[in-house]
């Protein structure tokens, strides 16, 4: 089976986790993170006091929990599960009743051969605007995380400088009319090596007559824009 990253939207969303353990208490930060309408965590030798210790800092006013088992009736009404339990009978009955019922379904433990979640949670790594997410579809978490630590050090090299200048770019260089072609032309020209590079090392150094010069090559005249409008308000 492939497996695709995931990308929701969990503002208005009812969550259920099932399992609180070392890999439930993981699942539940990422899941406070997103900010759900709620989240029920079960777990039959659940500590909620140690529980929610776990989470500090967190915001935890959509979590409520209750020691008991899972029942089918829980996943009524939920957008989403995470089945975290150490039981590969557990987790695969979930995952099954989830996938009878059309309810998303990520498995974070053991599952029987003939189960399977119905989503992945890929790593992330977040810069400012960018977003960069990765998966080994499942093969070795152990990797996914290395390679986010990959990540999290090639971004230190200020691709996020980068966007918020392409972003303050885009809506001036499309209200010039010249055409999605131009205009797609013209990024590409910004995004590629050795331009990009040195947007970069300009930016970094807060250096916006340098970038205004770098960009003055590939920008239209009639684009009146300033890099010192955004070099002051960067990071």
């Amino acid at each position: 089976m492939r497996y695709y990253p995931l990308f929701l939207d969990l503002a208005e969303a009812r969550c259920l986790l099932v399992g609180a353990g070392r890999v439930g208490r993981r699942k539940a930060a990422t899941l406070l993170e997103c900010r759900p309408a709620s989240l029920l965590v079960l777990d039959p030798g659940m500590d909620e006091a140690a529980f929610r210790g776990s989470l500090s800092g967190m915001d935890c006013a959509p979590l409520s929990c209750e020691a008991r088992s899972f029942r089918p009736e829980d996943i009524e009404g939920v957008s989403l599960v995470f089945a975290a339990t150490p039981s590969a009978e557990v987790n695969s009955a979930i995952a099954r009743l989830c996938r009878a019922s059309g309810v998303l379904c990520n498995v974070a433990g053991p599952l029987e051969e003939d189960a399977a979640g119905s989503f992945i949670v890929p790593a992330h790594v977040e810069d400012g605007p960018l977003v960069l997410a990765l998966s080994t579809s499942g093969g070795s978490p152990a990797l996914a995380r290395a390679l986010k630590e990959d990540l999290e050090s090639w971004l230190g090299a200020g691709y996020s400088r980068l966007v918020r200048l392409l972003e303050a770019l885009r809506p001036r260089l499309l209200a010039l009319g010249l055409g999605s072609d131009a205009d797609a032309e013209i990024f590409r020209a910004i995004c590629a090596r050795p331009l990009r590079d040195r947007l970069m090392a300009a930016l970094a150094e807060r250096d916006a007559a340098r970038t205004d010069a770098l960009l003055a090559a590939v920008l239209p005249a009639a684009l009146s824009f300033s890099a010192l409008e955004i070099v002051h308000g960067m990071d």
